[in-house]
C-alpha cells in the first residue's frame, strides 16, 4: 500500500488516503473531494478552482496527471 495526502494529489489538506494502485487513489482524492465540496469547504473550493484551470487546457492537465502517476509509483 502507497500512501499520499489530499495536498499531494492537488487538494487542500493533509488527509491521507492509501492504495495499492494510482487509480484506486486517484477515486479516494475525488470522493474526498465532492465530500468537501458538500460541506463548502474554502480551502477545497479554491483547490478545485485550480484545478478547473489547470483542465483547461488538456496537455496540461495530462503532464500534470502522469506527473503525480510517478510520484505515487515512486513511493
Amino acid at each position: 500500500m502507497k500512501k499520499m495526502t489530499c495536498r499531494q494529489l492537488g487538494g487542500a489538506c493533509d488527509k491521507e488516503f492509501s492504495a495499492a494502485t494510482f487509480e484506486e487513489i486517484s477515486e479516494q482524492s475525488k470522493q474526498h473531494s465532492i465530500e468537501m465540496y458538500k460541506l463548502a469547504d474554502n480551502a477545497h473550493l479554491e483547490a478545485m478552482k485550480e484545478m478547473q484551470n489547470l483542465c483547461k487546457d488538456p496537455s496540461d492537465y495530462q503532464k500534470w496527471f502522469q506527473q503525480k502517476r510517478a510520484e505515487f509509483n515512486a513511493l
